[in-house]
């Protein structure tokens, strides 16, 4: 069996719901282990007593930071401190950080730098430069669970329509230049070599227009032919 990838997750609890944690572990262990789960912030204060629930069944470590300056968040210099000596201990493949902060935009750059995957995990306020920075980005309104939802609560996004989709002028942009970028002479481009381009290029994630797998959004975006050989997915712009 090959070697999983070794994950590091950090979150910011002064700036992220604990509602979504399932979520992003479900979704994490896709990709591989987490097996350094650091919950940063202070724990003395009642703001954080959904996060104390959300501790032990996760095995999540709390790591404990004093606000010693009224307006200043030392958790974000603590959790920066976290990453770096994880990141130089060599031990670790990928990080995840469950923030909404964009102040962590320069964190990720860095981690970058070094050739590590960073996962970003946030609320709908998070500011575009930090969601960009991540390798991948998933919104946490997108993963709470559906036991959580509430009448007054954020609800698991509804899969967007064909229209919405093709609507949506970014999406449609990068996934037409990824096809044309992964296709052949003939215009079809093998499904894996067009997420591979897609993941090398932008923090997309289908989880955020509601669905599991790009594919799933290729078929209903109808913005491309589909072509299956044997069980290789090929597709082709249906403006070819």
């Amino acid at each position: 069996m090959a070697e999983q990838n070794r994950i590091a997750l950090l979150i910011d609890c002064d700036n992220v719901s604990h509602n979504a944690i399932e979520g992003v572990l479900e979704e994490l262990a896709t990709h591989g282990m987490v097996n350094v789960r650091h919950a940063h912030g202070d724990w003395k204060s009642p703001s954080l007593s959904g996060w104390v629930e959300r501790l032990h069944p996760h095995a999540i470590r709390p790591i404990q930071q004093f606000a010693y300056t009224r307006g200043k968040n030392a958790t974000d210099a603590s959790m920066i401190i976290d990453a770096m000596d994880l990141l130089y201990s060599n031990r670790i493949d990928a990080f995840a950080l469950m923030t909404s902060d964009s102040d962590f935009t320069p964190l990720v750059l860095r981690i970058l730098e070094s050739g590590l995957t960073v996962f970003g995990f946030g609320e709908k306020k998070t500011p575009l430069p930090f969601v960009d920075a991540c390798s991948t980005f998933i919104y946490t309104e997108n993963l709470v669970a559906d036991k959580e939802d509430k009448p007054d609560s954020p609800q698991k996004s509804a899969k967007k329509s064909r229209n919405e989709l093709r609507q949506d002028a970014g999406l449609v942009k990068l996934l037409r230049t990824a096809v044309e970028q992964s296709s052949d002479d003939d215009g079809w481009a093998h499904m894996s070599r067009v997420a591979h381009y897609i993941s090398n290029n932008s923090s997309f994630s289908s989880i955020n227009y509601g669905y599991r797998k790009l594919g799933d959004l290729i078929r209903a975006s109808e913005l491309f032919e589909i072509e299956m050989r044997g069980t290789a997915m090929f597709i082709r712009d249906v403006r070819k």
